[in-house]
């Protein structure tokens, strides 16, 4: 079968908004690439390995290419992918002069040839990612995912996931109500229910997210414990649904989003915490750090903590 593959060379600021266009246009799988130089130290703090050597594409930036079906009008795809990546200048994402490339691809296999490479990965003191398709024999301590991404999500291992992990392990006491905002996958969601949370409300706008985190809820059987509902943001909580499974005000609510997206929600956060309650936001540029801080302090959140990985950063707050 012949694909049409979409390369669109620009920023990792633009990744999360760039990837959610190309499923907005009808791609049936997006792959991305991030910068991977030779003077770019690797984390093998939680004993990682690594496959694949490191790529040259520039310090800061990316390749996301999405794939489009026989038959798709490419020519009105391209336009309207041309108006979204100007619209993201506009609202002040870098997109770093972004440039598009089409080509044909005849690989029938093309949407499988990633999993070779995501292997298990211990990403925190006690979390690891395991892939389904993979065996693996986990030690006494070890807390395992058990994910399949499907095309539309990434596997885990991205700075900004692991941040929201490692944070996640060090918040959790046990027992607390969750809203994971942005869910994608489900992986945090998951992570904190093993982590010993009560129960996770995880809420995300795309239905593709809420199909493929809900069946990896089923593969973690953690069905009784996590609610998967599609929600634009928090607005879901307003309904007055009683089958959220969760209590409002929560203990704590985990975003891992675009910083753009942060800054807009921080007056609800801080009206679905309980006082004491913490808030964990990643997802967030190192350029656009300050604009979340100031956003969560009018908002009436204290920020106890910032973690840094790379070109990531991951900000916890708390209600006083």
């Amino acid at each position: 079968m012949r694909w049409h593959e979409v390369t669109i060379y620009t920023t990792e600021e633009a990744i999360e908004m760039v990837t959610n266009f190309m499923h907005e246009l009808g791609a049936g799988g997006v792959s991305i690439e991030e910068s991977g130089t030779l003077n770019k130290e690797r984390d093998t703090s939680f004993g990682q390995l690594y496959d694949t050597p490191l790529n040259d594409i520039p310090e800061g930036r990316c390749e996301i290419k999405s794939y489009f079906s026989e038959g798709s009008e490419m020519e009105r795809i391209l336009k309207e992918l041309d108006e979204s990546l100007q619209m993201l200048s506009e609202i002040g994402i870098d997109t770093g002069s972004p440039r598009v490339e089409l080509k044909d691809v005849y690989d029938e296999d093309w949407a499988d040839e990633w999993k070779k490479y995501f292997k298990p990965i211990r990403v925190s003191d006690r979390l690891t990612i395991k892939p389904t398709w993979e065996e693996y024999s986990p030690e006494p301590d070890e807390l395992i995912i058990e994910l399949d991404p499907g095309m539309a999500f990434g596997t885990g291992t991205h700075e900004t996931t692991t941040l929201c992990l490692q944070t996640l392990e060090r918040v959790i006491r046990g027992g607390e109500e969750i809203i994971d905002v942005g869910t994608g996958s489900g992986i945090l969601a998951i992570a904190a229910i093993k982590l010993g949370a009560k129960h996770v409300l995880a809420l995300d706008l795309d239905q593709v997210a809420v199909t493929v985190a809900n069946e990896n809820v089923a593969l973690n059987r953690l069905e009784s414990s996590i609610t998967v509902r599609k929600s634009d943001l928090l607005k879901v909580i307003e309904s007055g649904d009683k089958s959220l499974g969760i209590t409002l005000p929560v203990d704590i609510v985990v975003a891992n989003i675009l910083a753009e997206v942060i800054i807009l929600f921080c007056d609800d956060v801080f009206n679905a915490l309980r006082a004491g309650g913490t808030y964990i936001a990643s997802g967030i540029i190192a350029a656009k750090e300050e604009l979340v801080e100031s956003a969560m302090t009018a908002a009436g959140l204290t920020v106890i903590e910032k973690y840094y990985d790379q070109n990531w950063v991951a900000i916890v707050a708390r209600k006083m």
